[in-house]
């Protein structure tokens, strides 16, 4: 792959490494160094060849998010300012995602400004995955390639759930699934009160989502269906977040397993439980980053895994 540069931000090195190994690149050098007052990131591209690259910088929001994505603004403003031809943002996680619209009066729509700073600092496309709310694509003046998790998470239910014949999904969102789980919400990270719609008893119960962060929904959401007849409760997500009380809550839960892409580093939170599963989307990446480079549609990966 000719005139393509890859670049890592400091958020999810090994995902950037796999992705990486798979087109057959080397990952571009990058310094990165704080100021003594930890205000600034100051992150240098050591840029080797020739300058009318095809630049692509990945960089999860996840770990210290508030200094990733001012790494990954300043990593893409260093690259367009060297004059590279095209500068791609691959996000796997988007950051502020959950905060897409105005909840109450005076809110800010804080998905819309990471839009905003991401294409003032000269980002010409952006690569994601699993949008919390698929109208932040509108954010954007310049192409957004969202990626499903689907056809991976669907080829692990084959693999690893010897009864996924006699399986029903369960959606937590009001979209999608054979069963569905209302949520009523008091603030943020507290479920106020949870309805079960839908048939589970004597089945293998899949409870998905996009991303989970305190984990208090889905493993209620978990004693729910077990209480409602479900031999068996999986979760599957697409981000991990797992911040707070999660790992004791999932530790508590009646699930079988709880399953998340490697969108966010999980190395830690899989030594602290048994039960979370990693699904591996590297190759999604990689392949979504070849078509991008050599001019063809990535369509193909909205329902297929590449081999």
């Amino acid at each position: 792959m000719p005139n393509i540069v890859l670049f890592s931000g400091s958020s999810h090195h090994d995902l950037s490494q796999r992705v990486a190994d798979r087109l057959g690149l080397e990952l571009g050098k990058v310094i990165t160094k704080k100021f003594s007052n930890q205000e600034t990131i100051y992150a240098f591209v050591c840029i080797t060849r020739p300058l009318a690259e095809d630049v692509y910088i990945i960089q999860s929001g996840c770990g210290e998010i508030n200094d990733n994505l001012m790494e990954l603004l300043i990593m893409i403003n260093a690259c367009k300012i060297a004059s590279s031809s095209r500068v791609t943002a691959v996000i796997p996680c988007f950051p502020y995602a959950r905060q897409d619209k105005k909840d109450k009066s005076r809110a800010p729509i804080s998905a819309k400004l990471v839009a905003n700073m991401l294409s003032v600092a000269g980002a010409d496309h952006i690569i994601t995955m699993d949008l919390h709310a698929s109208q932040i694509q509108g954010f954007f003046d310049i192409a957004v390639d969202n990626l499903y998790a689907e056809p991976a998470v669907l080829q692990w239910i084959r693999e690893n759930i010897p009864e996924w014949k006699n399986c029903i999904i369960v959606s937590i969102s009001p979209v999608g699934g054979f069963a569905l789980i209302h949520k009523e919400r008091k603030k943020a990270n507290e479920v106020d009160r949870m309805v079960l719609v839908g048939d589970v008893k004597d089945r293998v119960a899949i409870l998905v989502d996009d991303m989970a962060d305190t984990c208090g929904t889905i493993c209620h959401a978990a004693d729910k269906l077990i209480s409602a007849g479900a031999i068996k409760v999986y979760a599957i997500l697409t981000h991990g977040i797992f911040s707070g009380p999660a790992i004791s809550r999932i530790n508590s839960a009646p699930f079988e397993a709880v399953v998340v892409t490697n969108t966010i580093p999980q190395e830690e939170k899989m030594k602290q439980c048994p039960k979370i599963q990693v699904i591996d989307i590297s190759m999604i990446l990689a392949e979504a980053i070849r078509r991008t480079h050599n001019g063809e549609s990535v369509s193909y990966l909205f329902s297929h895994v590449p081999l």
